[in-house]
């Protein structure tokens, strides 16, 4: 689970599987209507990508999690867990609930 999320925050932050960078395959899969996972991949690697384009993508996801995040990771202190809990309870709570008020009320 945790892997998984890393993964996903990883591949969110730098885009690596948005449309621009493998396709839309949301309507690609639609128009291939495949009958099996098998016919999917056949028909993906032989009219989109290849699997080392994909492959690819995967490399540069292994180096931006081995080294921007673990750098990232490993700069985060003590002090900036506390001071993020506090902004997130107080200051950003407050700051929600002065935007709901203007929007109902302003």
């Amino acid at each position: 689970m945790a892997k998984e999320w890393i993964l996903n925050q990883a591949n969110m932050r730098w885009g690596l599987t948005k449309k621009n960078k493998v396709g839309p395959v949301s309507e690609l899969i639609r128009k291939c209507s495949p009958k099996s996972l098998r016919n999917w991949k056949k028909y993906y690697y032989k009219n989109v990508h290849s699997k080392q384009h994909l492959e690819e993508l995967g490399r540069r996801l292994y180096i931006k999690i081995t080294e921007v995040c673990q750098a990232e990771i490993e700069s985060v202190t003590e002090e900036d867990c506390i001071d993020f809990i506090i902004n997130l309870v107080i200051d950003r709570t407050y700051d929600g609930y002065q935007s709901e008020i203007q929007t109902i009320y302003g």
